[in-house]
């Protein structure tokens, strides 16, 4: 679907006789990303869409086809979310049950994979590390539920490894780690029900990324991104303090002790 949205793009602009740069004027954005657009680099938006429909009087295509391809499952998901982090000035991420991507170790993704019935994980931790290459180069913000840190992932090794090298990232200085503490104060919050990322770039604007079984879903209307960083800020006022947070941590690591069974 944003395949052909962005060939139709290029068809209806060259039918009608348009330069990349008349059709940026229409929509508010430059020639690049017009190209971008079309290249299917970047994708079309709900606001754009409705610039195109009144300009050259669709009867609403171009609407139509951006709020059906953002509803459909999109099987290039996890290239294009690693495109947009590679790319990105800011990285919000909330992770309701397990450590989240960005900050796992080899050994815990490892066994994630092996344990979800992944019969050959490797690949998938060697491109999950090298994702890793953006807390180089971009403020990355975690939001870590109490239950992540007590869901056993592999031994009691690899869970204390697991969380000393989150207390180690968390000392960068473009890193924060905030935890939602597991307590009847705390209660129900947004967001138990699924994850959330929010990836910010000077060049794409923001999107929103959330998973679901066997895939995952990215939002670029500007409008549904929105909802998803109000619903971030709802989730993270329910978060610790870093220090606070820092000190849970460290208490959940110290009770995956004992004796490493093989």
């Amino acid at each position: 679907m944003w395949a052909f949205i962005a060939y139709y793009l290029r068809f209806c602009r060259t039918q009608r006789g348009l330069s990349g740069e008349a059709v940026g004027r229409l929509i508010n954005a430059s020639k690049a990303t017009v190209s971008r657009i079309e290249n299917g680099v970047e994708r079309l938006d709900g606001k754009r869409a409705a610039l195109l429909d009144k300009a050259w009087e669709t009867g609403g295509v171009f609407s139509l086809l951006v709020r059906y391809a953002s509803i459909g499952h999109d099987p290039q998901w996890l290239a294009r979310l690693s495109t947009f982090e590679q790319r990105a000035r800011i990285i919000r991420i909330f992770d309701p049950l397990l450590i989240s991507g960005l900050l796992q170790i080899e050994d815990y993704a490892r066994a994630l994979l092996t344990g979800g019935g992944m019969p050959d994980p490797e690949p998938f931790v060697v491109e999950r590390m090298a994702r890793q290459g953006v807390l180089d180069r971009a403020f990355v913000m975690v939001l870590l539920s109490e239950a992540t840190l007590r869901w056993p992932v592999g031994s009691p090794r690899i869970m204390r490894e697991q969380l000393a090298h989150v207390l180690e990232v968390a000392e960068r200085p473009n890193v924060v780690v905030h935890v939602i503490p597991q307590t009847f104060d705390t209660g129900a919050y947004p967001g138990l029900d699924g994850g959330v990322k929010l990836v910010t770039g000077d060049d794409f604007g923001e999107v929103a990324y959330t998973e679901s079984l066997g895939g995952g879903r990215l939002i670029s209307s500007p409008t549904e991104v929105a909802e998803y960083a109000i619903l971030f800020g709802r989730i993270s006022a329910k978060a610790l303090p870093e220090h606070r947070s820092r000190d849970l941590i460290t208490k959940a690591m110290e009770e995956f002790s004992g004796d490493e069974v093989a």
